[in-house]
């Protein structure tokens, strides 16, 4: 493979690591060919590592010329832009190059020149120009990714990878106390020292850094910090220092010649930046076995899972930052083991065979879309209507697909498509707008109808003949169709129900169901031809979000994390006004008889709130209304702190199930009480709620054995890979590769 990589060759710090260690381990196997744009240690240090540099010094027009004549004559396979310069030279040769044209996002662009307005005015808007003419786009991080999406880049011109870190321990040239030494300090064995290797700048946020040291200094005597870096903060960070009475136990390093050193002194690696791709400044402490506390940004949260590798607290929040650092001032252990464990997910995720082997993988799947246009999966559902649940399943789906094919292309028929682009990072648009969907289906090797219960007409008959469009649409289009863990029915009329047997008979390949009923309801409408699949509702494989953030949204929604609650889910229906005493007697029953608070969690912001309170004003105890979870992970992770789980909503039980957490069910609609006889919980007709029928069953679900609930769980959770092995067996026959 040819790869032409064009960068300014004025970089440092970690693109400049990034950029030469990829290419030296691109070059073993390709023809790579770098192009900077200066003469320098960037294009020294290429050369030196062995890779082919040439440097263009004759300016602008110069310079494009001949790039165009080279790409014209050497044809490339792929041009690789780095930086504003050569996402610049790259945007202007695209038409010249007849091959892909991609770049890596390193940062942030709009923060490249902060503080410099006509640097941000003039590079800052030819860059965003040049950013938008790219084939593909490579981001540092998942989080980078996602801003990008949220500023309009296609998803599903994007690719994912991080920073790749050397983790063959270098020899520090120096011990502890000699390094100090050499600073003039005079910090013993007893002293825990914090640090950080940074540039002086705005987005890095030091004085968060030192406002947190400062107060953790006044329980922790012996806690020192060191400043690695320079920058145009310097006399403002000294200052402030100054002002917070800790001068005499900061010191400030300067740029550093020796890394080794500097991170085997430290007992802390800390990063209190405000926007962050990937920093190496974290891997090199990983590296270094150190623990390590962070602000929640970029992709640092896809290596720190808060309590278990590391320790995360809120960008510019200086008093979480001293307690995190508070805490391991006072536990060494807690220290070791966080530092252990960083390192041992550092050095497998995060290498840098790890980071050339994902090169190639982008690399190839960008050709193969050029050879092969007909790829990736359209998904079809109720999506982008602001009900968790459903969003959970949406969730879980193309993190399943992702499983099959990690660029697979995916694209959301979606009611919100801004929202759904968001919260996903796929592609999707809106399900009105038909032209815009059937130029998705053109391209995509496979339609899924799901998950959900898509194919009923109890709530609207419309939906139902919608739904039915999309499925011809697909086959009509070439895609091969999936029905993707879905419920069905009740379907009503006999017309609908022959019109549903005509479409499912004639143009899908599929059916995975969540549950028995639905393959009854679907041979009742007289579907026989495609095979029905007994599987699971995908929502049930979602993991809870990570305990720093499930804690951090219950303090914010004022829950105690380690508090003991009772989770009502309740929704409007015809009927509930009427039973609304009834579940306020229940929650009224779990506060005075077992001493926990009941809290209500909507799943459909828009309209659980309003239910929710037509119980809450009668109640006398004390109660919460919690908002709307921000996605399925969450939601999952608050169910998991749960004591029991009262819920009409099916998703809010399939959360609590997921985490083994004792459920009630109360049936508006056949697929709770289909769900909840499969799990074989306790549930009541919403027609049937009185306070004695709900108390009894909620006082039987708190004195349920987790074990015996872990086990029914499992056993239907195990029938859920056959969603994903279906959509995999398609994908693999409607186009060979198509993943």
């Amino acid at each position: 493979m040819k790869i032409l990589h064009l960068i300014s060759g004025g970089d440092s710090g970690g693109a400049k690591t990034h950029v030469l260690s990829l290419l030296e381990d691109l070059s073993r196997d390709n023809e790579v060919t770098l192009v900077c744009f200066m003469e320098g240690p960037f294009s020294a240090e290429a050369r030196e590592r062995g890779i082919e540099t040439m440097v263009l010094e004759g300016g602008f027009p110069g310079s494009l010329t001949i790039l165009r004549a080279m790409v014209q004559t050497v044809r490339f396979d792929l041009i690789h832009c780095h930086g504003s310069r050569g996402n610049l030279m790259g945007a202007l040769l695209r038409r010249a190059a007849k091959c892909p044209v991609m770049t890596t996002v390193h940062s942030d662009y709009k923060l490249d020149y902060l503080g410099r307005r006509a640097a941000a005015l003039v590079y800052g808007t030819l860059n965003r120009w040049a950013l938008g003419r790219m084939d593909y786009e490579t981001c540092v991080s998942d989080s980078m990714r996602s801003l990008l999406i949220s500023r309009g880049f296609d998803p599903n011109r994007m690719f994912t990878i991080y920073n790749g870190m050397d983790f063959s321990v270098p020899q520090p040239k120096l011990d502890r106390a000699a390094y100090f030494a050499g600073y003039g300090l005079d910090w013993g064995d007893d002293c825990v020292v914090a640090g950080i290797a940074a540039r002086m700048d705005p987005v890095k946020d030091l004085a968060t850094l030192l406002r947190g040291f400062a107060a953790a200094r006044k329980t922790c005597p012996r806690l020192r910090l060191m400043i690695a870096g320079d920058g145009r903060e310097m006399p403002m960070l000294r200052a402030l220092a100054g002002e917070l009475g800790v001068t005499d136990s900061v010191c400030f390093a300067g740029w550093l010649k020796d890394v080794a050193s500097f991170y085997a002194a430290l007992d802390i690696n800390t990063l209190t930046s405000l926007s962050e791709t990937f920093p190496y400044a974290v891997t090199e402490g990983a590296r270094a076995h150190l623990a390590t506390v962070s602000s929640r940004v970029g992709g640092i949260p896809a290596l720190i899972r808060h309590g278990e590798t590391g320790l995360l607290f809120e960008p510019g929040d200086a008093a979480a930052l001293g307690r995190a650092l508070e805490t391991l001032y006072h536990d060494a252990p807690l220290r070791r083991r966080l530092g252990e464990a960083l390192y041992d997910k550092a050095s497998r995720e995060f290498s840098l065979e790890a980071t050339g082997a994902r090169q190639r993988e982008i690399y190839a799947e960008i050709l193969r879309r050029r050879q092969q246009p007909r790829r990736g999966v359209v998904i079809c559902g109720a999506y982008g209507h602001g009900n968790a649940g459903d969003e959970a399943i949406l969730e879980a789906i193309v993190q399943q697909l992702q499983a099959i094919g990690r660029d697979m292309p995916i694209t959301v028929l979606s009611r919100s498509p801004k929202q759904t682009r968001a919260l996903r990072a796929v592609g999707a648009v809106h399900h009105f707008n038909l032209p815009a969907m059937h130029r998705a289906l053109r391209h995509a090797a496979l339609y899924l109808n799901g998950g959900g219960s898509l194919i009923q007409n109890v709530t609207s008959r419309r939906s139902l003949y919608y739904y039915l469009y999309t499925i011809r649409a697909a086959r009509r289009c070439g895609c091969a169709v999936q029905m993707y863990g879905c419920g069905i029915g009740p379907v009503r009329h006999d017309s609908d129900r022959r019109r549903v047997a005509r479409v499912i008979n004639a143009c899908v390949d599929a059916v995975t169901l969540r549950e028995r009923h639905s393959a009854q309801e679907l041979r009742a409408c007289g579907v026989t031809v495609p095979p029905l699949i007994e599987a699971a509702d995908p929502a049930l494989t979602l993991h809870a979000a990570d305990a720093g953030r499930v804690e951090a949204w219950m303090t914010a929604a004022g829950l105690q994390p380690d508090g003991r609650y009772v989770c009502f889910c309740v929704r409007p229906w015809k009927g509930f006004a009427e039973r609304a005493e009834a579940f306020a007697a229940a929650a009224q029953h779990v506060w005075e008889a077992h001493g926990l608070t009941p809290v209500f969690l909507p799943v459909n912001g828009r309209v659980d709130p309003d239910a929710a309170r037509l119980v809450t004003a009668r109640l006398t105890c004390p109660h919460v209304l919690l908002p709307q979870p921000g996605d399925g992970a969450l939601a999952v992770g608050v169910m998991a702190r749960m004591r029991a789980v009262v819920s009409m909503r099916l998703h809010g039980l399939i959360f609590a199930a997921g985490q083994s957490v004792p459920t009630v069910g109360v049936s508006y609609d056949p697929k709770v009480a289909a769900f909840m006889e499969t799990l074989g919980e306790g549930w009541t007709p919403l027609e049937e709620v009185t306070s004695a029928a709900l108390t009894a069953l909620l006082d039987a679900a708190l004195g349920e054995d987790r074990d015996a609930l872990a086990a029914r769980t499992a056993a239907v959770l195990a029938l859920e890979h056959r969603n994903a092995e279906t959509a995999r067996h398609l994908l693999e026959r409607a186009a060979p590769e198509a993943r």
